[in-house]
């Protein structure tokens, strides 16, 4: 391994037998100690199932993880993706030697510290200080060396007036603090980064990842980061992979990973809503998203106006209190782009069976994926109906001078300016 790579990954797997410690039978953990003891492989390992939580499978072993091959880089800020049960706590936990690998090696060029859940080694009797100690020792730190560190740890974690208090009496979210701070400040070679950081607070998570991003620029040492957090690993991570099923589905640039991961996510099929239990009163019946040429479709060109088309029910008694229908865009990371309401009677909507047309202006919004939602209200009184995300859309990049947006964050709309010289 050469000296630039800090962590390397070969071919690692993890297979667990679902439900039971063992292989669930003495007679089969006889036959896998056998052949262990006369220097064959486990008989067992070629026939578990892949990952994929949602489906029922036809065997009791299944790979967490498998076939796993990946290299870091001293001073890399790795990102690791993928939807929940995908095989990513698992693939940490094997990395700081939690648990082992049933095939493959780690080799590693340094000491691992890791922060994967709440509180990870605090002892709840002990208080603050006695369980950075704690932490620093099972880190492999010297007394001195926490010695050095410890007020700038209490400094970073804000738990100063706590910090004599046993940790059983803390939040969630000062636990968190507190052990990012040991993990962060005793100076491993690899920091190991699970979802933890989404117990803490705006104002820390901020603090945290400003801190890794001095760990890797300044210090040169390497950070793995596991989140959901899209917006999070976009700014944090050089490089990020993609788990799936216990597969690694991408290796490559953080962008062109997110971007591979959301992609894969979306509902590519959801440009049509059909309400099959129409309400006698009121209620949507149809929403479509529609071209210039006002044919069904879930894909728009950066210059394309998106029409939504919303057919819906009203009666005479909910008409009479001039209802407003509203209309949000938001995108794949949860943020809400723009809403845009009118009240019904302003667009001439009549008792019984309407359709109508929201245009959404071309040259707006930036090449992503978008959702619709579409809710009725009446003001200062009852919603009537609310459809979260009921159908989605994407804007693909056709050639405008905003092609290369990726690389230079435009942001989420595109706003025509006036612009003029001051006489």
């Amino acid at each position: 391994m050469s000296s630039d790579i800090i962590l390397k990954v070969e071919d690692v797997g993890k297979q667990y037998r679902l439900g039971l410690v063992g292989t669930g039978t003495l007679s089969h953990d006889l036959n896998r100690w056998w052949n262990k003891a006369i220097g064959k492989g486990d008989p067992y390992l070629k026939i578990g199932e892949s990952n994929d939580r949602s489906e029922k499978g036809n065997s009791d072993y299944v790979w967490a993880i498998n076939n796993i091959n990946f290299e870091v880089k001293r001073g890399e800020v790795l990102g690791i993706i993928g939807k929940n049960g995908a095989g990513k706590s698992t693939l940490l936990k094997i990395l700081s030697r939690v648990t082992g690998p049933t095939t493959g090696q780690i080799k590693t060029n340094g000491r691992i510290a890791s922060l994967l859940e709440v509180g990870t080694g605090f002892h709840p009797e002990m208080t603050g200080r006695e369980n950075i100690y704690l932490n620093g020792a099972i880190l492999g730190m010297t007394k001195a060396e926490i010695n050095s560190k410890i007020d700038e740890i209490v400094d970073f974690s804000g738990c100063l007036r706590y910090v004599d208090t046993p940790v059983k009496r803390y939040s969630s979210g000062m636990k968190v603090r507190l052990a990012f701070a040991v993990a962060a400040h005793l100076e491993p070679d690899i920091l190991v980064i699970d979802e933890v950081l989404a117990v803490g607070d705006a104002e820390f998570q901020k603090k945290a990842i400003g801190k890794m991003q001095d760990i890797s620029n300044s210090d040169g040492r390497t950070v793995l980061f596991v989140s959901h957090n899209m917006a999070a690993v976009k700014s944090l991570c050089t490089r990020t992979i993609v788990l799936n099923n216990g597969n690694m589905a991408f290796n490559g640039s953080t962008e062109e990973a997110v971007e591979f991961y959301l992609k894969n996510e979306a509902n590519t099929s959801a440009a049509f809503y059909d309400n099959k239990e129409v309400k006698e009163n009121s209620d949507v019946i149809s929403i479509a998203l529609l071209d210039k040429n006002k044919e069904l479709s879930g894909v728009f060109g950066f210059e394309d106006t998106v029409s939504v088309s919303i057919k819906f029910k009203i009666s005479d008694a909910k008409l009479i209190n001039n209802p407003l229908l509203g209309i949000r865009i938001s995108d794949q990371l949860e943020r809400n782009i723009f809403t845009n309401q009118k009240s019904l009677k302003d667009i001439n909507t009549k008792a019984g069976v309407n359709e109508i047309n929201v245009e959404i202006p071309n040259s707006l919004l930036v090449p992503n994926t978008y959702y619709v939602t579409i809710g009725f209200h009446i003001r200062n009184q009852e919603v009537i109906r609310s459809l979260k995300k009921i159908v989605s859309f994407k804007i693909e990049e056709t050639g405008t001078e905003f092609h290369n947006y990726r690389s230079k964050d435009f942001g989420c709309v595109i706003v025509n300016c006036k612009w003029k010289t001051q006489e």
